[in-house]
């Protein structure tokens, strides 16, 4: 098992290429076969079992042979795991902004209180 840092790795990894995100993207509406995957690319069939091979060993997408098809389906939770962490980080960011907002309106609040104050003079 990946450890959670070398899992997100992969997942980021994975998520970096626009191919990989479009299959993403076409699995989030339900399962697939490989050939369904694979019809809006113009690449070959070696390369769309490259993109599905980065997806599963990522955790991102699951694989089972049904019959003579190979069908994909979205694993979800491991995309949730990423949003968590990139969670982590937009809580921080949102934070550091609402302080420099409360800075910014100090200043012009002690700025006018200043300015009136010396017109007053």
């Amino acid at each position: 098992m990946k450890s959670t840092n070398d899992q997100l790795s992969a997942v980021f990894a994975a998520l970096a290429d626009p191919t990989r995100r479009a299959i993403l993207a076409r699995l989030s509406e339900g399962d697939a076969p490989v050939g369904e995957l694979a019809r809006p690319f113009d690449i070959s069939a070696p390369a769309i079992s490259k993109h599905l091979r980065v997806l599963a060993d990522a955790g991102l997408i699951g694989r089972e042979i049904s019959a003579r098809w190979r069908i994909c389906h979205l694993r979800a939770d491991v995309l949730h795991e990423a949003h968590n962490w990139l969670e982590m980080y937009r809580r921080h960011w949102e934070s550091n902004l609402d302080n420099l907002v409360e800075f910014v309106e100090n200043a012009h609040t002690t700025d006018a209180t200043t300015s009136v104050n010396t017109t007053e003079t």
